[in-house]
């Protein structure tokens, strides 16, 4: 297991300048009001692609050799991760071959083939997904960029909190949704080499929580198949992020599905953007534990703003 460094980070920073934005922070009188903290809101819905997965994404495709190149790369995602590397590999002109759960948001399918990825679909599940990914690289070659569990991709996922650091002092902490752990790991990556001191959190659906109940029980638990609104957070910890969780993530606090809604409900009333729900847990669990957060300074990761408008979940 290869795991990233802090160098790997400021190199991947250098790499993917040209190819992503250094995305806005936001703040809210009304939600400082009414958590009683400082809410420093790092817009990753404003990223290429709409996501903060553009950045590992592009890191992967950039470092990859003229020949590895040559093949093209392959990955499987519900989407954000898909739609990423699609984008990434249309800017170095490579073929990208995408593995999507045919339940997966059709804003994101569109996404992905907007930016030239070819889908092949697969059921809502790991096994499934797994077995026809399996498929896909025998039959192409492709490189095998995978979601999160790539030290390639945690290092550019690591990019964010540096940017946030160099945009907010005097943090106290920092909270970001949790699925893979790819945000997660690159956030307890740089934070652990440049800002030890500030306390790093995760939050994750209730009824997708592994990697709460991973991180209480001091092992890796996947669950093959969770329901939730936040559909970018149903997947399992792998081994390099759970490397990251495991040292140096303070606490995994959980939100129900309606806070979670409500919680993007208010972003997109009180700030005027629109965040999916996998972004919009952080918001919620904070909400959930104000006792917590009062009178701290927060950043927040808000990964990604790739919503089927035809389909909020509060309609």
């Amino acid at each position: 297991m290869q795991i990233p460094t802090y160098e790997d980070v400021v190199a991947a920073h250098e790499r993917i300048r040209p190819h992503v934005h250094e995305t806005s922070v936001l703040t809210s009188t009304y939600f400082n009001g009414l958590t009683g903290a400082e809410l420093f809101f790092k817009c990753e819905n404003f990223q290429k692609a709409g996501v903060f997965k553009a950045r590992g994404a592009s890191n992967a495709v950039f470092s990859l050799t003229e020949d590895q190149a040559a093949r093209g790369v392959a990955t499987h995602s519900s989407g954000n991760h898909g739609l990423s590397l699609s984008y990434a590999a249309g800017r170095r002109g490579i073929p990208c071959h995408v593995v999507m759960p045919r339940t997966a948001p059709e804003a994101k399918k569109q996404a992905v083939r907007g930016y030239g990825g070819t889908i092949t679909e697969c059921e809502p599940s790991t096994s499934s997904r797994e077995e026809v990914f399996a498929q896909v690289v025998a039959e192409t070659g492709a490189e095998f960029v995978h979601p999160y569990n790539d030290p390639r991709v945690i290092a550019g996922q690591g990019t964010c909190s540096r940017e946030l650091l160099s945009q907010v002092d005097g943090l106290d902490a920092v909270i970001a949704p949790i699925g893979g752990g790819g945000m997660v790991s690159g956030t307890c990556l740089t934070l652990s080499n440049i800002a030890p001191d500030v306390e790093i959190l995760a939050a994750e659906p209730k009824q997708a929580d592994d990697a709460y109940r991973s991180f209480k029980a001091g092992h890796i638990i996947a669950d093959d198949a969770p329901e939730t609104v936040a559909d970018g957070l149903k997947v399992p910890l792998k081994e390099l992020t759970w490397h990251f969780v495991s040292n140096h993530v303070t606490d995994i606090l959980l939100a129900e599905e309606d806070e979670i809604i409500d919680a993007m409900y208010l972003i997109w009333q009180r700030m005027k953007i629109v965040v999916e729900p996998s972004s919009a847990v952080t918001l919620a669990t904070i909400l959930k534990n104000r006792d917590r957060f009062a009178g701290k300074r927060v950043g927040v990761i808000l990964t990604g703003g790739n919503v089927d408008l035809k389909k909020l979940p509060w309609m």
